[in-house]
């Protein structure tokens, strides 16, 4: 059972039914096969060549600096995918705080992450028809599932605080981030397997159709493992559903203006998201924009760049897990900075990865995969307790701005410095102000402060 709506919120909650908290894990199961598949791997090389054809570079061209046009823009073929990650975050930075002020207003939250993630999972599975140069349609596609991704996430996020207390959140978020990358690297180790299979040396058509419907693949994933959630998690309707008024989502609209005023009256919650924000942008722009850096930069094979997700995925689930136990020992700021001070590793020595040779690219994937899941698991739970109480949806609304495959500056500032010096390299190393300047200011964050002017008590160790 969760906290009853009348339980503060920095009060342990009563221990939830163990199926309860393992169909919240489930739903981690279940997106990141779009998280891990779609963005990871398959879809930056797959629309980046989608663009070329449509530039008029022909598949298995060598050279290719032909430019396409959306909506009468000039748009380098290789930048085109960067751009429209920027402009999906864009979007969500509306659309993803009203969803979160819309799940606390509603008595029942099942119905938005079912809605949100289907719509995310049927753009998926339509990436069937993105033939030819059909770039556009894969864009809007990738613009609709991207947002309703995040969408689901906030409302998902948002029963955290309701299924665990809070020296309980680091080891539950943990297990969900863990989880998921275990699913997704299940869906990607069988996507493999067809890849191997099924390609034909030298025939880029085929790679190309068989990467589409990998993409396709991870549409049907997220739908069917959603369900299971759906079946097991319990209503908490929160203190702000109790006291909606009239339309929920206008309600939402006008829940969402008061908060953004009220964000004042939290001014240490607002310094950790910002920070957050900035250090999560940097990381979700590796994720992402991995698979191209590869493919154009490294001229690796896309079997090559599977393994190598692989072995971040699962290496992530095992990373996610030792982060929360050394979190359990050092606490969970300092853990996540240990965590940044490696990601800093980690994109220097991209920078000088080998062209065409795979080991030292997987190698750089054991690192990515021993750090990632943990910084952002614990992210997760630190911000949880910065949340005043009945108000989950609409903080995690802010959060999941740049969490889980979204992020704004990143790949803007990847994508700028790829169309100014045509490197790859540069634009990847471009990524260390992010870890610099999120680092320095979450280790300016006074959290124990920060978690009691939420209302809500601080956990044993930060």
């Amino acid at each position: 059972m969760g906290a009853p709506a009348d339980t503060p919120a920095g009060t342990v909650a009563p221990t939830p039914a163990r199926r309860e908290r393992t169909g919240w894990y489930f739903y981690d199961w279940a997106n990141s096969a779009f998280s891990t598949t779609v963005i990871t791997v398959f879809l930056g090389p797959f629309l980046t060549s989608v663009a070329e054809q449509a530039a008029g570079c022909a598949l298995g061209a060598d050279e290719c600096d032909g430019r396409v046009h959306p909506l009468g823009i000039s748009v380098a073929a290789g930048s085109y995918f960067p751009y429209l990650v920027s402009l999906s975050v864009l979007l969500t930075v509306f659309v993803l705080p009203v969803m979160g002020a819309i799940a606390d207003r509603a008595e029942r939250k099942k119905p938005l992450l079912a809605a949100s993630a289907f719509i995310g999972a049927g753009a998926t599975v339509a990436m069937a028809f993105v033939t030819g140069e059909r770039y556009l349609l894969g864009g809007v596609l990738f613009i609709v599932a991207n947002v309703s991704f995040g969408a689901s996430v906030v409302v998902y996020n948002s029963f955290l605080p309701r299924l665990a207390g809070p020296d309980e959140r680091d080891k539950v978020s943990s297990r969900g981030w863990a989880l998921g990358y275990l699913g997704g690297g299940v869906l990607l180790l069988l996507n493999l397997v067809v890849v191997t299979v099924l390609s034909v040396e030298g025939d880029d058509r085929r790679t190309l159709d068989l990467a589409r419907w990998c993409i396709v693949s991870a549409g049907v994933w997220w739908a069917v493992f959603t369900l299971l959630p759906l079946r097991w998690l319990r209503e908490h309707p929160g203190t702000a559903a109790g006291g909606a008024r009239g339309n929920v989502l206008t309600d939402g609209f006008r829940q969402l203006g008061h908060t953004v005023r009220s964000l004042r009256a939290y001014p240490l919650t607002l310094f950790f998201l910002v920070a957050f924000l900035v250090y999560n942008d940097g990381i979700q722009t590796v994720i992402a924009l991995a698979s191209q850096f590869g493919t154009e930069e490294l001229k690796l094979g896309q079997s090559t760049l599977i393994v190598t997700i692989l072995i971040v995925q699962f290496l992530a689930f095992g990373g996610a897990l030792l982060l929360g136990a050394l979190a359990a020992r050092i606490g969970a700021r300092r853990t996540v900075l240990f965590a940044l001070a490696l990601w800093l590793v980690v994109i220097l020595a991209a920078f000088w990865l080998p062209e065409g040779e795979p080991v030292p690219f997987m190698l750089l994937g054991v690192g990515i995969g021993l750090v990632m899941g943990g910084s952002q698991a614990l992210s997760r739970s630190l911000f949880s307790q910065l949340i005043p109480e009945g108000r989950e949806g609409e903080y995690y609304g802010f959060y999941e701005i740049s969490d889980k495959g979204t992020s704004w500056l990143g790949p803007l500032a990847f994508g700028l410095v790829y169309q100014l010096t045509d490197s790859y390299r540069i634009g990847i190393v471009s990524l260390v102000v992010f870890f610099v300047a999120g680092g320095i200011l979450l280790a300016a964050v006074p959290m124990r402060r920060a978690i009691e002017a939420a209302g809500n008590t601080p956990p044993r160790l930060l």
